[in-house]
């Protein structure tokens, strides 16, 4: 690919995304959906201008460096304010991870078609909710406490997991993985050393911080950060593959809870850059869709999606809270937004990739499978969400 296309490709990402952030605050309409849009109609499925794999091996590179910016903005916010929303998010986490794995791997063989094996890894794909859609639409439509805590904290924590899980599970399908014991212990050793590597790397990030004192301290302290989370994200991946996303928000979680390296304006900052970084990965992942990958799925597949949005998820949050100090209104809303976001998109991309290069059948259905999982969950829950919160009187009062 010349320098001068891959100049146009990201030029021409970049500006479908500024004007869809444009036009959502001209026009109120959720940014998330707008953003979708704007990837679908400069793609393969419109206007044919961007093809996201021209970037090659870099395509990876860039989404993984991308999104571990994302994921530690979301660990410097990471509030589990008071034992109610500690309590919901763990029991929550619990028993969606074994309760949707379980039922989203049925209904995509049974519904959508896929082959036990493959239905499998896309089970794990969209386990998680994403923290980039989940995080805008709360701070946009004002959502009261406690439920915009639970929202953003469960996807901070479920989508690391679900990206490494969905990795082993490949592995397995290709056979470099063998047997579930290898799966097990891989699990626990990239979430494990993921975190214990990003707790490490936040505490000597937060000691760095605390130790700038010049007049341009701000400025030094986002590039001091940056270079240490990049670093930190490539020394995972090189040791642990897929181990940088849970590192990246256990860092971040570390340097959010340092009391004197002024942490509301290096949040301000970093936060400016993870909605840059949304604004370029949205449209760029979304170009990757075709019709010809969505067309097959027919009914089976929106039956397929329709049922993980409302009855898996709602059945797992309902068990979740049984006992805990939530009203009905509040785990009806619960149960409803679980819109799935950039590493969703970004892992089915990425995977898709490696299964056709291994040879495994159904790796196009697999990724058209999951990029109608996010247009159905941002799309409806995302032009729903404001407005069932206003019938359900759960808005913010300020």
């Amino acid at each position: 690919m010349t320098p001068e296309r891959l100049g146009l490709l990201w030029g021409i990402t970049v500006f479908a995304g500024a004007g869809a952030r444009l036009l959502s605050v001209l026009t109120g309409f959720p940014g998330v959906v707008l953003l979708l849009l704007s990837g679908l109609l400069i793609g393969r499925s419109g206007l044919g201008l961007v093809e996201p794999l021209d970037l090659g091996q870099g395509l990876e590179i860039i989404v993984g460096l991308l999104v571990s910016l994302v994921l530690f903005d979301g660990g410097l916010n990471l509030r589990l304010p008071g034992e109610t929303i500690k309590s919901t998010v763990f029991r929550i986490l619990v028993i969606r991870l074994f309760i949707s794995l379980g039922a989203v791997w049925l209904i995509a063989h049974l519904l959508a078609g896929l082959a036990w094996n493959v239905a499998a890894v896309y089970s794990a794909i969209v386990l998680a909710t994403g923290p980039t859609v989940v995080t805008p639409l709360v701070q946009q439509i004002r959502l009261a406490s406690p439920l915009g805590d639970v929202l953003e904290a469960e996807g901070l924590v479920l989508e690391p997991v679900g990206a490494v899980l969905a990795l082993l599970l490949l592995e397995l399908l290709v056979g470099d993985l063998h047997g579930w014991r290898e799966l097990i212990f891989g699990l626990l050793a990239r979430l494990g050393g993921g975190v214990i590597i990003g707790l490490f790397a936040g505490w000597i990030l937060s000691e760095a911080l605390k130790r700038i004192k010049t007049d341009s301290a701000i400025g030094i302290r986002l590039q001091v950060t940056l270079g240490v989370l990049f670093l930190l994200y490539g020394i995972c991946e090189w040791i642990l593959p897929e181990s940088g996303l849970p590192a990246s928000v256990a860092a971040g979680f570390i340097v959010g809870r340092s009391p004197s390296i002024e942490v509301d304006k290096l949040d301000e900052l970093i936060r400016e850059l993870a909605q840059l970084a949304i604004t370029m990965l949205f449209p760029l992942l979304a170009a990757d869709v075709s019709w010809s990958e969505l067309s097959p799925l027919g009914w089976g597949g929106v039956s397929c999606v329709l049922a993980l949005m409302v009855v898996v998820r709602p059945l797992a949050v309902s068990l979740a809270t049984i006992g805990l100090p939530l009203d009905f209104k509040q785990r009806l809303f619960l149960g409803w937004l679980a819109p799935r976001g950039i590493v969703t998109a970004a892992v089915a991309s990425l995977f898709a990739i490696r299964l056709e290069q291994a040879g495994v059948l159904g790796a196009g259905r697999l990724q058209g499978l999951v990029f109608l999982t996010i247009l159905m969950t941002v799309g409806i829950q995302g032009l729903t969400a404001k407005p069932l919160a206003e019938k359900l009187g759960l808005l913010a009062e300020d």
